[in-house]
């Protein structure tokens, strides 16, 4: 994109400035203001660009405005591109809220959050991937959460991805092949100190030709689930284990990483002792990266 300055104002906001001696306060101050100006051309041009893509979408695609595999690959780009003093979450933190919001100008929708993780920790997420103009809808569970969204045109959903006690087998309501499922999860850059750390799936109607395939969730239903099975499967998937009664097993939430494949998962559950009797894909969502404790040299990481 290129920058459209007033006129007669190229040289002070499109050229930086060349000196050979030290740069005064009131200099770094003017460069500042001119960055900054900069910038908010830039957003207000990336707006006009928006607004002939919303033209040309109603001609020529339908659906949810959301993209995760077009999300994802722009993150991709702004992590690995980053680098000196402006702390990674930061950027992270401004795209994200650039994306989310212009989303929402293209197609206004609502973030559900499930409250059973505590409010704070999820209201942080929502916050810091979506930013303040999305509406923020909370209920105090995720089966609620999902709910809502399967009610919705193209709402979002957030879901700690941790097991929380009394929620159940939420992801069990992704099954149905209309239903929503996991698009994402959050945050995507990981870091120990990161601001709005908490894990959280993002549940959406996202388009099947629009989702990210790195990394596959499954619902899977076993019995003679125990603690030997999970030593022996935690080392292969990130999992979501609750108990289910009827089978007098579990009902697992089974992330398959990049590398793996889901038929990899069911050998070893069936190695260790364990029967598979039901299994649905319920979404799937990109391979994060994870940060140095120095905030630099971010590895992508399998889960």
């Amino acid at each position: 994109m290129t920058i459209r300055p007033e006129p007669g104002r190229e040289d002070q906001i499109m050229a930086k400035p060349s000196r050979t001696d030290t740069p005064s306060l009131a200099d770094l101050r003017r460069d500042i203001d001119r960055i900054d100006e900069a910038m908010h051309r830039l957003l207000m041009e990336r707006g006009e660009i928006i607004d002939r893509l919303i033209a040309i979408k109603q001609t020529q695609e339908v659906g949810s405005a959301f993209r995760p595999a077009r999300e994802a690959e722009m993150m991709r780009r702004l992590v690995e591109r980053h680098h000196g003093i402006l702390p990674l979450d930061t950027a992270e933190s401004i795209w994200r809220v650039i994306i989310g919001t212009f989303t929402f100008v293209q197609s206004p929708y609502a973030v559900h959050a499930d409250l059973s993780a505590g409010e704070p920790a999820m209201r942080d997420s929502a916050r810091f991937h979506f930013g303040f103009t999305v509406p923020f809808v909370t209920h105090m569970s995720p089966a609620a959460t999902v709910a809502a969204v399967a009610a919705s045109k193209g709402d979002l959903g957030l879901v700690p991805a941790s097991a929380v006690a009394g929620t159940g087998a939420w992801w069990a309501a992704l099954e149905d092949e209309a239903a929503p499922k996991i698009i994402a999860r959050l945050p995507f850059v990981e870091r120990g100190d990161h601001p709005a750390g908490l894990p959280v799936f993002v549940v959406s109607r996202s388009a099947p030709d629009a989702m990210v395939p790195d990394v596959e969730t499954w619902s899977v239903r076993v019995a003679g689930w125990g603690s030997a099975v999970a030593r022996a499967i935690s080392p292969l998937a990130e999992i979501v284990a609750v108990p289910d009664r009827t089978l007098e097993g579990a009902a697992l939430l089974v992330s398959v990483p990049n590398g793996k494949t889901f038929a990899d998962i069911q050998r070893a559950l069936i190695e260790a002792g364990a029967s598979v009797r039901s299994t649905a894909l319920v979404g799937s969502h990109a391979t994060r990266y994870t940060v140095s404790p120095n905030g630099t040299r971010p590895v992508a990481t399998g889960h």
